[in-house]
């Protein structure tokens, strides 16, 4: 691209400069949204702790990480210091308000309502881009067409399964997830449109970046909520305690796994690659939702931990589901860090995969005793994953200035 973007468009976002890659107030106002999107969906999964409950969560939250993921890819090209960029951004925080709201019964009596509201902001915000586009971008304007016409594709499937029963709406809006989640993979190939040419997505690396950070900080948050409040409402006992530091702990350490090293790395690596749209689509749209489910599902694993800390009689089932959650949620948040790091030019990370098998084993192993020392036991080999990661990152560092300093 080249020339100044006011004068190609005024809803685009400025090219050079630190509006080009700041992240604006109304963003972060606009976050406060999926600070409640994510309340609900954890909240769900904690007061039905069943296997369909977490199969209707996860498709929730691929719903929810889309509309999000989604109007970040806009907010990175238009000015959302623009009074009309802003005023639209209003109407989806608006819209995602009331889709939130229907999130506890969206395989429920408010499935349409739920369904209803997310088309209605995923198309309507994929229109009034397009729009934008128009004469600033033309090849933008070409893939955000073709964009609009994979938004009906899934809304077809959105709506009609607002209307069939409970066990056949789960397949038809997997199916939408499944299509919705295919689109950038596929660079949303239409007949008669052809399809989207990445390198047209001239993203800025550094507000891609901060944007997904600042979502995980959120999803993070409600962990810490989950916490805290369980404990408030506790005996204030000694296994409370134990139990309120296990929760605390493996919080802290995915926050280390993520932040300590890799999200910086990560921010300089799209900034400066030539192809910053193919970075952004791996690193920072399909990737993190793993971090997303790996930090809801240990949320709930905690809340387990903190109201009973030596479980229960319930029998080897719920054993098997509490020790499930527990290392499971650390595994697909490991897998998650695994990934991201690799899609942003590390190489694979042993410890990463060993911390993940020795967790598989922990759970195959350990299922029956204690969720608190189940707990400490998986926090523990985080702590080893954490150390190693800093120790490679340490190496890392020495090799790249060797060279100069010889």
């Amino acid at each position: 691209m080249s020339g100044s973007t006011k004068s190609r468009g005024g809803l685009l976002r400025p090219e050079k400069g630190d509006a080009a890659h700041r992240v604006t107030f109304v963003e972060l106002f606009f976050d406060l949204v999926f600070v409640f999107a994510v309340t609900q969906i954890s909240h769900s999964l904690i007061e039905h702790q069943d296997a369909l409950t977490l199969a209707q969560t996860l498709i929730l939250i691929g719903a929810v990480w889309r509309v999000w993921v989604d109007t970040t890819w806009v907010t990175n090209w238009l000015d959302p210091e623009h009074s009309r960029v802003r005023g639209m951004l209003f109407v989806l925080m608006l819209l995602g308000v009331l889709m939130s709201s229907a999130i506890p019964e969206a395989f429920g009596d408010r499935a349409l309502l739920f369904a209803g509201t997310m088309v209605t902001l995923q198309l309507g915000r994929s229109v009034f881009t397009a729009l934008a586009f128009r004469r600033a971008r033309p090849d933008n304007y070409r893939n955000y067409l073709r964009i609009i016409v994979w938004n009906l594709g899934t809304s077809v499937l959105w709506i009609s399964g607002a209307f069939v029963p409970d066990e056949t709406r789960l397949w038809v809006w997997l199916a939408a997830v499944i299509i919705d989640m295919a689109g950038p993979r596929l660079r949303f190939a239409v007949p008669g449109l052809g399809r989207s040419d990445v390198d047209s997505w001239n993203v800025s690396g550094e507000h891609m970046a901060e944007r997904v950070s600042l979502f995980l900080i959120i999803v993070l948050g409600e962990s810490i909520l989950i916490t805290g409040g369980s404990f408030a409402d506790g005996n204030l006992g000694p296994l409370d305690a134990l139990a309120f530091l296990a929760a605390f702990t493996s919080t802290v350490l995915m926050w280390l796994l993520y932040f300590n090293h890799g999200q910086e790395h990560g921010s300089d690596y799209i900034s400066e690659s030539s192809r910053p749209g193919v970075v952004a689509r791996a690193a920072y749209t399909y990737i993190p939702i793993l971090l997303v489910v790996g930090i809801l599902l240990t949320a709930v694993a905690d809340e387990i931990v903190l109201v009973h800390p030596l479980g229960g009689d319930e029998g080897p089932g719920l054993e098997r589901w509490t020790a499930g959650l527990i290392c499971g949620s650390s595994i697909v948040y490991l897998l998650g860090n695994l990934l991201f790091k690799h899609a942003v030019g590390l190489r694979w990370l042993k410890s990463h995969l060993a911390g993940a098998a020795a967790l598989l084993v922990l759970a195959l192993t350990f299922s029956s005793i204690a969720p608190l020392l189940l707990s400490w036991l998986a926090n523990l080999i985080l702590v080893a994953v954490v150390v190693s990661d800093h120790v490679s990152h340490r190496r890392r560092t020495r090799e790249s200035v060797s060279p100069g300093a010889a």
